[in-house]
């Protein structure tokens, strides 16, 4: 059974880059029939809110998720505690007593030497009169696992074969001073006792991996496969990391996003395959591989989800968006005309309320001072709505007649003075929608 997860941690809003490890754990789990995962990473209870667990389970039950099963690592401290005695008996963990500063001191020396800043385990000398003294001192120990300093290796599902040397790598810290399990051993454990299959995650997690792949195995279970996603960037290949923050999906959820948009672009964004626009997350799922995605830094732009958002709309029928029509107060009788004229002509939602509000209490019309005089007697030709199919041509076949414009001097100035708009839908399916005479 293929079993995946995604752990978010509930220390902040879910953004951009969080939903890449999202949607692709989601797409493997559900491609073979398995089990999807949502682990929610509350081991810092300092950290942790209930309100980002909320928007977490929120925001991915906008975009379409949903999950077989959902856990809480803050209920399951009592297995962290025994993985930390069986490898304690195992002689793989063990306790150290340095502080911040004196752990700085030792990397600044190890750097101004040549030698890589790696942990020199100091702490496996230590006596336990040594231990006993450190805590009469008020120091609280932390506890690190010992590696095996061999190689580490994997075939990674998107970076191909890795091969990491243990011993330029620190022993990690598994367990802080103040007694919170760190995530490197609760995601271990849960990812064992819970038969998770596959992993998908950033390429800043490949270090990381490599010594959970020794934890695992010191605590007899399986390795999944593992696979690291590249990192996002800017459009012109900045870092986005300070910028996550303002990608928050609730707040592109805010700016009137489709899920659509947001699914479509990630699930292709980084792979050899263009991005095409899905109108459904189980589309989205069918249609994803693995294999196709590459190492390189990917390249994200906010700005690419609003054309995406835009086809979405147009695709949708009156009956789609009944409840946007409705708070809008276009009349229900209305709303299929009315959807066919602005559909194509809005970026989100939120434009809706406006387009109806011009129809309904006139635009507030864009005319040159050259052009004036001209639009005063149009207007003058043009009868009193309700208006029909025809009107458009009629009336300005008169405005001809009376003139004598023609072609874009003629049609052009009339657009911008009875829509305010310099483009936009056919001004014959508009004249039967305006509910006021339009005037200057």
């Amino acid at each position: 059974m293929t079993t995946t997860r995604f752990a978010p941690s509930p220390t902040g809003w879910l953004h951009i880059g969080n939903l890449r490890a999202a949607l692709f754990n989601y797409a493997i789990a559900r491609q073979n029939g398995g089990t999807f995962v949502l682990r929610i990473d509350d081991t810092d209870a300092e950290r942790s809110k209930e309100e980002y667990v909320t928007g977490i389970t929120d925001v991915l039950g906008w975009l379409g998720f949903d999950w077989d099963r959902v856990e809480r690592q803050s209920a399951r401290m009592d297995r962290y505690l025994a993985a930390k005695d069986a490898l304690i008996a195992a002689g793989r963990l063990y306790e150290c007593f340095e502080t911040p500063v004196e752990l700085d001191l030792k990397r600044k020396k190890q750097l101004n030497m040549g030698k890589p800043p790696v942990y020199d385990r100091a702490a496996l000398d230590l006596t336990d009169v040594q231990k006993d003294a450190y805590r009469a001192e008020g120091r609280k120990g932390h506890w690190r696992f010992k590696l095996d300093q061999a190689r580490i290796e994997w075939t990674d599902g998107i970076l191909g074969d890795i091969s990491i040397d243990a011993a330029s790598v620190s022993d990690p810290v598994l367990i802080r001073g103040d007694g919170q399990m760190l995530y490197t051993l609760a995601s271990v454990v849960d990812d064992t006792e819970m038969g998770i299959t596959d992993v998908v995650r950033g390429s800043d997690h490949v270090t990381n991996t490599a010594t959970q792949i020794q934890i695992i195995e010191a605590l007899g279970g399986t390795v999944p496969r593992f696979a690291h996603h590249s990192l996002l960037t800017g459009p012109q290949g900045e870092g986005l990391s300070k910028r996550l923050g303002t990608l928050a999906l609730k707040d592109l959820r805010a700016q009137g996003i489709a899920p659509q948009a947001i699914l479509s672009l990630m699930a292709r964004l980084g792979s050899s395959d263009p991005v095409e626009l899905r109108a459904t997350i189980q589309e989205v799922v069918d249609g994803f591989d693995l294999s196709k995605f590459g190492s390189a830094p990917t390249k994200f732009d906010v700005e690419d989800l609003r054309p995406l958002t835009a086809r979405h709309l147009a695709t949708l029928s009156a009956a789609d968006v009944a409840a946007t029509l409705d708070a809008a107060g276009v009349p229900g009788d209305k709303h299929a005309a009315f959807w066919a004229v602005v559909r194509e002509n809005i970026a989100t939602l939120d434009d809706v309320a406006g387009w109806w509000t011009q129809f309904r209490d006139g635009a507030t019309p864009l005319v040159s001072d050259e052009d004036r005089e001209f639009v005063a007697t149009a207007f003058d030709l043009l009868g009193d709505p309700p208006y029909a199919a025809d009107t458009w041509s009629s009336w300005t076949n008169a405005v001809k007649e009376a003139t004598g414009r023609k072609g874009k001097g003629l049609f052009m100035p009339l657009r911008q003075a009875v829509t305010g708009r310099q483009r936009g839908p056919e001004m014959a399916e508009v004249m039967p929608l305006l509910q006021v005479k339009p005037k200057l």
